[in-house]
């Protein structure tokens, strides 16, 4: 089907919380996260809360990366929004290993069809699996 872009919304659970809180850890995180979905940086806003918890975005010319972290709950909520020939699943792939999410929860849909409809749900799934800490660390300071 033809569609204009893709978004995954991806719920990242059992996150190490050091690194939801840590603004500087997250920018390189998702920075890193564009660049492995192959998509081109424009602008980096970030925004660390008190007492907690980070919100993000990195504008890229495919569209848009964010995320909004909740360190107590170690869960952060993600969108990766992109057209063209970006990847946005390899953004998640390094994102998930980056936080050290427990578990993650996908949803891809597929934007701007043609058609009577302009959104279509073209995955819904959770991928169960820990993952270890030294590949999250690895994964945050890569880059």
């Amino acid at each position: 089907m033809d569609t204009l872009g893709r978004h995954l919304l991806v719920e990242y659970y059992g996150c190490d919380p050091d690194v939801l809180n840590d603004e500087a850890r997250l920018r390189t995180l998702m920075r890193n996260a564009a660049n492995a979905a192959g998509a081109t940086e424009v602008a980096v806003v970030f925004h660390r809360f008190s007492p907690e918890g980070v919100s993000g975005v990195v504008v890229v010319e495919e569209s848009h990366l964010s995320i909004h972290t909740w360190p107590e709950y170690g869960y952060a909520a993600v969108d990766f929004y992109t057209c063209g020939e970006c990847e946005p699943k390899r953004a998640h792939q390094l994102l998930r290993r980056g936080l050290g999410a427990d578990e993650a929860e996908v949803m891809e849909v597929d934007r701007g069809m043609r058609g009577p409809r302009s959104m279509r749900v073209a995955l819904h799934r959770v991928e169960p699996g820990r993952v270890s800490v030294s590949s999250a660390a690895k994964a945050a300071n890569d880059g």
